[in-house]
């Protein structure tokens, strides 16, 4: 999986073929092998992140520790996004 950038022990990455037609701009964060079930972040169109689902059993401190420094990429997350999927939605 396309990994974004890592935050301390947690990698930022997409997962690719989640679905047709594709998702919203979004990413997983895992802490260790990248799964579907990983927790996921939705990017805003406003640079902000969405809890979408904690599915990866994420501790809600090191959620708020983790969901800013999201946002602070955002512009990253949408560059890479665009580059590897070649268009891009957002949630809201």
């Amino acid at each position: 999986m396309p990994k974004v950038f890592d935050v301390g022990p947690y990698t930022i990455y997409f997962w690719v073929g989640e679905g047709n037609p594709l998702e919203p701009v979004h990413v997983h964060v895992t802490e260790g092998t990248p799964s579907p079930n990983d927790t996921k972040f939705w990017i805003t169109r406003s640079g902000g992140a969405i809890l979408c689902h904690n599915k990866g059993d994420i501790g809600l401190k090191r959620l708020r520790d983790i969901q800013p420094i999201v946002e602070s990429q955002h512009r990253l997350i949408v560059e890479k996004w665009v580059a590897k999927f070649g268009e891009i939605t957002y949630f809201c």
